[in-house]
């Protein structure tokens, strides 16, 4: 289907809860001071919800996950870390942030399975067992490799239904064809990281990767092509999959457009391009879709929602109009995408520049959901 492009109901309502130091080195226990920067004006929610600062000072913030004590686990690729952000008296803003595991390779995908963090790192996934205070109670162990080279390195890691691990690794180029099979493929290993294959290739750069909770289907957020001609700026569609053991979604040879496999002018192969699965739905193109999460658990969230999720456009770098830098709610039915619309705006000012950037996005312990930002380095809190 084609893309939605209509805004339900913002409203400028966003909550002056914020923190502006952090003790980043010391204790969990570390005091963030949260009597300032408050985001009145600055991002707009749909009707009923509010924004306010979860944290700040996460330089380069990006994915994150949630720990079983109720703290989230954030990865800050350029330090070479993952951070524990702790909300001790549960008032919805976090009160320290650690150093939870240090060392690594540009982590960036992290995931809780049998008692382990799993960390996927730009050249394999390594995993750490956490102490009472959530710091690695030794180091990382090295589960796996692949090809960390080239373009796109970062990667993502979900643990399937089956219990099984999921890492996508993009490509290493904007339009080529590859030599090392797992790029542009999400790959399937046992939960030590072992016995690899390729679940699903032709994906480009799907950064996101979620599990649908009612069909049990993972579904990703594919970055596709630059520099297409002649009309680069709004062609070709970016694009959420579902995804099917042993499915081709096209890339390099092609790409979606009004739900029909079209061949790259580079190729011109039709016929490469048939078999291929079209996308589920095509977003705005060049709008960067990176995390997404299902809201079956967001139990702070109005019922109408629960079987949606939301998906963040980190945002365009190549249109004359710059695009994405948002997060927007995805309408499923019958267990696939039909439409989206605008959930949170405002990092980017009317002129086109941006003040932030936002990443990802998880459900929090209460109910909630809160979002990262690489370029503001902070986490936001969404409620109603």
């Amino acid at each position: 289907m084609r893309r939605s492009t209509c805004v339900v109901g913002l409203l400028v309502s966003v909550a002056a809860a914020a923190c502006s130091s952090q003790d980043r080195s010391a204790s969990p226990t570390s005091p963030i001071d949260s009597t300032s920067a408050a985001l009145t004006g600055q991002l707009t929610a749909a009707d009923g919800f509010t924004v306010a600062y979860f944290a700040r000072n996460l330089p380069g913030v990006r994915f994150m996950a949630l720990g079983a004590d109720g703290a989230v686990y954030a990865s800050e690729p350029a330090a070479g870390k993952v951070v524990r952000v702790w909300d001790v008296d549960g008032d919805g803003v976090a009160d320290s942030v650690a150093t939870a595991v240090s060392g690594l390779d540009r982590p960036h995908g992290l995931a809780f399975h049998g008692g382990y963090l799993y960390i996927a790192n730009t050249g394999g996934v390594v995993r750490v067992r956490l102490g009472r205070d959530g710091r690695a109670t030794g180091p990382a162990e090295s589960l796996n490799q692949y090809d960390g080279g080239g373009g796109h390195w970062t990667r993502t890691i979900v643990f399937g239904a089956d219990s099984m691990m999921y890492v996508s690794i993009g490509s290493t180029c904007n339009l080529c064809i590859e030599t090392v099979p797992e790029r542009a493929s999400v790959m399937r290993y046992d939960a030590n990281g072992q016995n690899g294959v390729r679940f699903a290739w032709g994906l480009r750069n799907a950064v996101g990767m979620a599990v649908d909770p009612a069909t049990h289907a993972l579904w990703v957020s594919q970055n596709e092509r630059d520099n297409l001609t002649p009309d680069h700026q709004n062609l070709p569609p970016d694009e959420i999959n579902i995804l099917h053991d042993g499915g081709d979604y096209g890339w390099p040879y092609c790409y979606t457009d009004h739900g029909k496999a079209v061949p790259n002018p580079e190729y011109h192969d039709q016929a490469r391009c048939d078999p291929t699965i079209p996308a589920a739905l095509e977003l705005q193109a060049h709008s960067a879709p990176l995390g997404m999460v299902f809201l079956a658990t967001a139990t702070g969230f109005p019922e109408s929602y629960r079987g949606d999720l939301l998906v963040v456009f980190h945002g365009s770098w190549d249109r004359d109009v710059p695009t994405g830098a948002k997060v927007v709610r995805v309408h499923v039915a019958n267990g696939v995408p039909v439409s989206y619309e605008d959930f949170v705006a405002g990092w980017q000012r009317a002129d086109g520049s941006r003040w932030g950037r936002p990443v990802d996005v998880m459900v929090y312990r209460d109910g909630s959901v809160l979002v990262s930002d690489d370029q503001a380095g902070a986490i936001y809190r969404v409620s109603r």
